[in-house]
């Protein structure tokens, strides 16, 4: 049984190839089209997935969405009544859009599937449909290690759902519970993320990274005004405060008095304000998620937790779910967000609808450490460098992991490309940027010369996962870079009176552990494990880099500049290299040093790539 999951016409469209209930392949559109959070019809990944599963497009059996249309254009028609006449532009400006594409789905997707591979199939008759949230359900449940567990989804919205909760047993995954539009934990973090100043839907890892910089001081002045929070972590907003109902923007001029004026402009200094709406904002959404979490265990007697939604990628909720032990097991779907939802519908009509049985490893995911993506032969990665005029050496295994292991040693910038590319928002070592965590200045320098993006934003830490317990404050694996945890206390540097004294972004450039460079200012990491059987490459290299320092962690960031997807692609990557101050890029077998390239070269790619 050969099933493509599709998500698309929303944000971050993805593809998905399962065969006989294994996920053989998946991948995000905007990797291969280079438009960050791409939603349109995924041609590029969809073709991706059938080339690694080596398929023709006839021998696919179902295509599956991710969403169901019609139900997203009632909550869109219902939403207008409620509130009309407020929202009438915006609602005449979807309507065309609606009318003409998205409520006649089946048919534009009929349209798109014939243009790329022929009408030869009949490619209504393998259409499916799975509703939003049981696309994360099924995401986040059917790849786990469980057999039984409960399964919480949280994200802005679906087609009304923005939180629900499920159990799911062997192949079987029943919805309990569920809280509808417009009452979203997801959307009250979009608007705060808004209100300081950050793009919804991008911006809102940044709002996470600046919390620690604030205090929540306005944490109970959203409780009393913005969110109602019960005691089973059920919730409702007060929309006296929001407009997203109505498509004109998130936040009203009322919410603008209660935090004490306008949003703050994009790209404008940032403020105490915005560090302490930060720190409120994830501090309510802590509250909320173990709330949730508990009246879950209580109610079910469940003792596994999946999640999935856009909200199951706040790391730093998700840690303190694992330190309060409200579950004895977690498990997180690393694509936790829409385009994940072409995995879940995928495995959702195979275990689902057809009522296939799942095959459980126990103590091992289904999601081979989300090395999903495309791979390079190292043929063709040297003829692909030979085209675009590239100076490389070819190294032997050992060789090239030695030669990289001492470039981070001396302090170097490496570009990462190996193997499979990443499915998710992560990179977990397939397409990363890597550099020495013990460096006091790599955090500053790998934001302002390589990624071009904030200062204060934090990079996280590749561990060799035997040597967790020595450096966080964490016992369970992490591989998907989606716990945080604090670094022990041995490793911490120890904090003068003025020092702990400081605030605000003053605290920035303040060495608190022996990895200054991926140790945020409360010392804590968003941690990722690495184990050799998942990753056998970047686990040498990890090993090398120890054998070296005595260190085994690396700061692991991903492979691009701000504004762009991660690097798919040799010619990407090589791109990025040359546009910016990495030192050395290991694609393959193959090393290429930014210094040995033509001068004429770096100057093209610089004019071309890097931002303003």
């Amino acid at each position: 049984m050969r099933i493509l999951g599709i998500s698309a016409y929303y944000h971050d469209a993805a593809a998905c190839l399962v065969i006989d209930g294994k996920i053989v392949a998946a991948a995000q559109e905007e990797r291969f089209t280079r438009r960050k959070h791409d939603a349109a019809f995924p041609v590029r990944a969809l073709a991706a997935c059938l080339e690694i599963g080596r398929l023709r497009p006839a021998e696919i059996d179902q295509v599956v969405f991710y969403d169901k249309p019609f139900l997203k254009f009632e909550r869109l028609l219902e939403t207008y009544l409620a509130f009309a006449p407020r929202g009438f532009g915006s609602f005449l400006a979807s309507l065309p859009i609606w009318v003409k594409d998205k409520l006649f789905l089946k048919s534009l997707l009929v349209r798109e599937l014939s243009a790329l591979w022929g009408d030869a199939v009949d490619w209504r008759a393998r259409l499916l449909f799975c509703e939003h949230h049981l696309s994360h359900a099924a995401s986040a449940f059917f790849p786990s290690p469980f057999e039984d567990a409960a399964v919480l989804t949280l994200d802005g919205v679906g087609e009304w759902t923005t939180t629900s909760m499920a159990i799911g047993s062997g192949n079987r995954l029943s919805i309990q519970r569920e809280i509808h539009f417009p009452h979203s934990l997801g959307l009250l973090y979009s608007a705060v993320t808004h209100y300081t100043g950050f793009k919804v839907n991008s911006g809102e890892y940044k709002v996470m990274g600046l919390a620690p910089y604030g205090q929540p001081r306005y944490a109970q002045q959203m409780k009393e005004h913005l969110i109602e929070i019960r005691d089973d972590g059920s919730f409702r907003l007060n929309m006296a405060y929001f407009d997203f109902c109505t498509g004109l923007r998130m936040t009203n001029r009322r919410f603008d008095r209660l935090f004490g004026g306008p949003p703050r402009a994009p790209e404008s200094a940032l403020t105490q304000r915005e560090m302490d709406l930060a720190a409120s904002v994830q501090a309510v959404t802590e509250e909320v998620v173990l709330k949730l979490a508990r009246s879950i265990a209580r109610d079910t007697g469940q003792r596994r937790l999946c999640l999935a939604g856009g909200v199951a990628l706040n790391c730093v909720a998700n840690g303190r779910l694992q330190r309060e032990a409200v579950f004895e097991e977690l498990w997180i779907q690393p694509a936790a967000g829409d385009a994940g939802g072409a995995i879940g519908a995928a495995l959702a009509a195979f275990h689902i609808a057809r009522g296939a049985a799942r095959t459980i490893t126990p103590g091992s995911d289904a999601m081979q450490g989300s090395f999903l993506g495309p791979a390079y032969s190292q043929q063709d990665i040297e003829q692909r460098l030979n085209t675009i005029g590239a100076t490389y050496e070819v190294l032997g295994d050992d060789a090239l992991i030695q030669a990289a292991a001492r470039s981070l040693a001396a302090g170097k910038a490496v570009g990462w490309h190996q193997g499979r590319m990443e499915f998710g928002p992560r990179a977990l070592g397939g397409r990363s940027i890597l550099a020495d965590p013990r460096s006091p200045t790599a955090q500053r320098h790998l934001n302002l010369k390589i990624k071009f993006r904030e200062s204060f934003r934090p990079f996280a830490p590749s561990i060799l996962r035997e040597d967790l317990a020595d450096w966080f404050e964490l016992d369970v694996d992490s591989p998907y870079m989606l716990l945080v945890a604090d670094v022990v206390p041995s490793r911490r540097l120890p904090m003068t009176a003025e020092q702990q004294a400081l605030f605000g972004l003053d605290k920035l450039n303040l060495p608190r552990s022996e990895i200054p460079a991926v140790t945020h200012v409360d010392y804590s990491a968003r941690i990722q494990t690495v184990d050799a059987a998942t990753a056998p490459r970047y686990h040498a290299l990890l090993k090398a880099f120890k054998a070296l320092t005595g260190c085994p962690v690396l700061v692991n960031t991903s492979f691009n500049v701000r504004g762009e997807p991660i690097v798919e692609s040799p010619e990407d990557a090589y791109r990025c290299l040359m546009g910016t101050e990495i030192d050395l890029l290991v694609i393959g077998n193959c090393l290429v040093r930014r210094e040995r390239q033509a001068p004429s070269q770096l100057k093209d790619y610089r004019d071309q790539h890097v931002p303003d």
